[in-house]
């Protein structure tokens, strides 16, 4: 499903035939998907997480240390899933700014949240240096053109002592729970999908986010760009074989 010979050190993943061809062609692709899918993200998320993904957000927060006072950046900010947690946490909506390349997961995002939203990539942030405390990503890590650059970004706009947060699905490191996993997200969730919507483009946001996930470089070579990039105390927890929290620290 991919072209070993694609993939840069620096990318999460190779270029994914069947979906795009070229290097040059995975952020427009990106965007182009989450536009057309943004009204049935959230439904589509509720059946993947099978429900649990509000409460393991938050915990993913507090774990990482969020608490009220703590202004926010919340890149991919999608449609507003680990912004509104964030919130929550924080105690203000003015704390959190949202950040993500699809006008159409924006708007999505605007109706739910009253918080400020710019559109923009992670690896060019439209935002001045030193803006925030805490940096976010939810499940998007993936879809970024190249890791080093979008966490020297991330690096640019924290303050010290700031911390980044990544959540992030990884292929599982026991069979068990990868048969049952990819059984799961690759077979069953994208025709799901398709039947809850109606809309086979959910259909193909699943398959490729079965694929990105299947074919994502380790946890440690995510680890290691972001010590590459001025991170220091880096660490990954992991739950159930599959949740990972990438977490590092500004210095």
């Amino acid at each position: 499903m991919h072209d070993p010979q694609s993939q840069s050190g620096a990318e999460p993943h190779p270029v994914i035939a069947g979906f795009y061809e070229r290097r040059s062609e995975r952020q427009p692709f990106v965007r182009s998907l989450f536009n057309t899918t943004a009204a049935h993200y959230d439904s589509i998320n509720r059946l993947f997480s099978l429900g649990t993904g509000t409460r393991y957000r938050r915990r993913c927060l507090l774990r990482a240390g969020l608490r009220p006072g703590l202004r926010v950046i919340d890149v991919a900010v999608g449609t507003g899933l680990l912004a509104a947690e964030a919130i929550a946490v924080i105690g203000d909506a003015k704390g959190v700014i949202g950040v993500d390349l699809s006008e159409g997961m924006l708007a999505v995002a605007r109706r739910k949240l009253g918080i400020p939203l710019v559109q923009g990539a992670a690896e060019s942030l439209p935002l001045a240096g030193e803006t925030a405390d805490f940096l976010t990503m939810g499940y998007a890590l993936r879809h970024v053109s190249d890791l080093v650059v979008a966490f020297r970004e991330f690096h640019r706009v924290l303050r010290r002592g700031g911390t980044l947060l990544l959540l992030e699905i990884g292929k599982p490191t026991r069979p068990l729970s990868r048969a049952v996993v990819s059984a799961y997200l690759r077979r069953l969730v994208p025709v799901l999908s398709r039947l809850t919507t109606g809309d086979a483009r959910a259909r193909t946001l699943m398959r490729y986010h079965w694929e990105t996930i299947e074919n994502c470089v380790p946890a440690e070579r995510i680890l290691q760009a972001m010590r590459d990039c001025g991170f220091v105390a880096c660490r990954c927890d992991v739950d159930l074989d599959v949740f990972r929290s990438f977490i590092g620290r500004k210095p």
